[in-house]
């Protein structure tokens, strides 16, 4: 543990065995996660807010938990036990009103293909989460002659009627949040970082047209501070134009009501044996060379089973060719990491089609995990009693051994091993 919240903490530095208040591992572990779920469900709500969506009990509890964490307030492990699976709950709801939010300004996303290439002419390219700051954008760039390209997170829009829309919308860029020093530095246009994952430019390279707005900052970078893309266009008109150079056809948009409708083909397919097993394949990722576990396994899943995915974890396989079965894809991506919710209502649907419980689905969870929505989501899971989780790359090391313990005691959470021991042990049951 680690801990340096007051005034008394050990040698004025840090306690590291034990809290001088009495605090235990176990607890700053379940604090932590508190914490960092808290992170990710902040925001949700931000971009909900954003939006016109608030909800007053996801409010209350994040004053609540941030209160539960103050020191000597509570030592309680089966107390926090409770609050961790409670931040879960909440975490779902701020996830649905983000999803509400999305389908009320943007419209039902539809499935869609986007190009992966460029267009001749000026170019920006988006980043982050705010589906706000692009519509915004796109507005403002519709008659202007320039180009916008959405990168890893922002892929998803393109499955919005309202976004889709706009006929300078031309694309998407690039692939997940580590690759984007070399992509940004080879996108000749003008950037704008709307969230995190934003990374702080190499010397010598694309800060001078790199923009940030709202909650994003770089120094260096010209911030913006309100919707007014208007420099950002200007300058996008005086940097090098994009050639014709056409990419690779990437699918997205199969939100939940999208992939309802093939609900009945679905539940055929399964009874039929033509569906064995769906896999949902998603999460953040990350620079590390064993997330290619990740792409290995995608590439392994039998023919007969369906992957879904969501979140930039599915830059590791999504120009994949999987093929269909019976008209419905083999992959299926869902949206951004808050469109867990939509992988859950899928989850649901299918739970109740097949009148069982989500555990007992022909279904497994690999995901992969970086920072603290992934925490938030995972929570979520949790409170729903979704058992058997794979997780990776490696495991959260702010969980204590007896905190991963119970975990393991009650979802039955595990680490992947490599791709083929877990596919055995998956289809093997």
């Amino acid at each position: 543990m680690f801990c340096y919240q007051c005034e008394q903490t050990a040698g004025g530095t840090g306690c590291t065995k034990t809290g001088v208040c009495g605090k235990n591992p176990d607890i700053q572990s379940l604090q932590d996660i508190l914490l960092f779920g808290l992170k990710g469900i902040s925001a949700y709500s931000f971009h909900a807010r954003e939006l016109g969506a608030v909800d007053s009990e996801v409010d209350g509890f994040m004053h609540e938990t941030l209160f539960k964490t103050i020191t000597n307030v509570s030592f309680d492990l089966k107390d926090h036990l409770n609050m961790v699976l409670k931040c879960g709950q909440m975490n779902l709801k701020a996830m649905k009103l983000l999803n509400d939010a999305h389908v009320k300004a943007f419209g039902n996303p539809a499935p869609v293909e986007v190009e992966t290439g460029t267009k001749k002419g000026p170019g920006i390219l988006i980043t982050g989460h705010d589906l706000l700051d692009l519509y915004e954008l796109l507005k403002q760039t519709e008659n202007a002659g320039v180009n916008v390209y959405t990168h890893s997170e922002m892929l998803p829009a393109h499955g919005y009627p309202k976004l889709k829309k706009f006929k300078n919308l031309a694309g998407n860029y690039g692939g997940a949040w580590q690759e984007q020093k070399k992509e940004f530095n080879d996108f000749p246009g003008a950037i704008l970082a709307t969230t995190n994952c934003v990374l702080i430019p190499p010397a010598n390279s694309y800060l001078e047209r790199l923009f940030t707005i709202g909650i994003t900052g770089i120094e260096g970078a010209t911030h913006l501070k309100s919707r007014d893309f208007s420099s950002l266009i200007e300058k996008a008109k005086k940097l090098p134009s994009l050639s014709d150079s056409p990419g690779k056809k990437i699918s997205t948009g199969f939100h939940y009501n999208a992939v309802l409708g093939l609900a009945g083909k679905i539940v055929s397919s399964v009874k039929a044996g033509k569906i064995r097993r769906f896999f949902l394949i998603g999460g953040c990722d990350g620079a590390k060379s064993s997330r290619n576990y990740y792409t290995e396994f995608a590439e392994k899943v039998p023919q007969d089973c369906v992957i879904l995915t969501l979140a930039c974890g599915k830059y590791r396989f999504n120009k994949l060719d999987f093929g269909h079965i019976e008209g419905i894809p083999r992959l299926i991506d869902v949206g951004q990491c808050n469109d867990a919710y939509s992988a859950i209502q899928i989850a649901l649907a299918l739970a109740e089609a097949f009148d069982c419980t989500v555990n007992e689905l022909p279904l497994s969870f690999v995901l992969s995990w970086f920072e603290q929505k992934a925490v938030a989501i995972l929570l979520t899971l949790f409170y729903l009693g979704i058992k058997g989780i794979r997780i990776g790359p490696n495991l959260p090391a702010f969980v204590t051994p007896n905190i991963l313990k119970t975990l393991q005691d009650n979802f039955n959470i595990k680490p992947i091993t490599t791709p083929e021991q877990d596919l055995q042990d998956i289809l093997g049951k």
